[in-house]
């Protein structure tokens, strides 16, 4: 099966403007994205999507690839677009705000739906360990039934736990902001209206959901740290310059 990798950026951002070009170690959080992305064994082709030219002359300039596209409602309709008219069969959608996000889980997230070939879209979470992530709606948090399907996603704390010291019991799972899709559900999906679930958590993948359709979810070990503010990078350089030592 031909995969690709499709990163959708775009420059504006409610809680942190510009953070995807913001420096880490000398390079833009961006190109951390791409070059883990280029460590997977399984994706051929990675594109960056985009409509800011400020984005497209990063990505030149370290070398990657990417492309210009109209205005679009979100990131998903800003990979359809990109991949309507390329020969893949699998698109992964990796976000540009993890910067730490490794090979191993985007090849996991993969593997998942090659290994399960009725399932049309996956996705990856991990456990949550730190209790005061539970209510950070920067944190999405996610559920699953016994096949490893996701039941729901949200940015509260589910599953709701009575007693705050049995919260480890509950088994929390994070959300780990990346995407596995066939193509033809992926040109299907941007169509699907949103519900309200989707409008009220502000979470696409709640579409899938809504209209009946399954996510398998790939559970991973690693702990991994989204941005979502400036303080969040500062604690992103922390953990990459360890990474360097190591």
């Amino acid at each position: 099966m031909k995969i690709a990798c499709i990163i959708p950026a775009r420059y504006g951002s409610e809680r942190f403007p510009g953070k995807i070009l913001a420096k880490i170690n000398g390079k833009s959080m961006l190109q951390h994205v791409y070059e883990r992305v280029a460590g997977c064994s399984r994706v051929e082709k990675i594109i960056v999507a985009t409509d800011d030219k400020r984005i497209v002359d990063n990505v030149n300039a370290f070398g990657g690839l990417a492309i210009m596209t109209p205005e679009c409602r979100n990131g998903t309709d800003r990979i359809a677009f990109t991949v309507k008219n390329i020969d893949v069969d699998i698109v992964v959608n990796v976000q540009g705000d993890e910067p730490l996000i490794s090979a191993g889980i985007i090849d996991g997230t993969i593997q998942l739906m090659l290994d399960n070939p009725g399932i049309e879209m996956t996705t990856a979470a991990a456990q949550l360990k730190d209790f005061r992530q539970l209510n950070d709606t920067n944190v999405v948090k996610v559920v699953i039934d016994r096949q490893g399907n996701a039941m729901y996603f949200s940015r509260a704390a589910i599953p709701a736990v009575r007693q705050k010291e049995n919260w480890e019991a509950a088994s929390y799972l994070k959300h780990i902001g990346i995407y596995a899709y066939k193509k033809k559900f992926l040109l299907k999906y941007i169509n699907l209206q949103p519900g309200l679930l989707e409008e009220t958590e502000k979470l696409e993948q709640l579409r899938a959901l809504e209209n009946g359709y399954k996510i398998r979810v790939f559970i991973t070990d690693e702990v991994l740290m989204s941005v979502d503010t400036k303080e969040d990078l500062e604690k992103v350089k922390l953990e990459l310059k360890k990474e360097v030592k190591s």
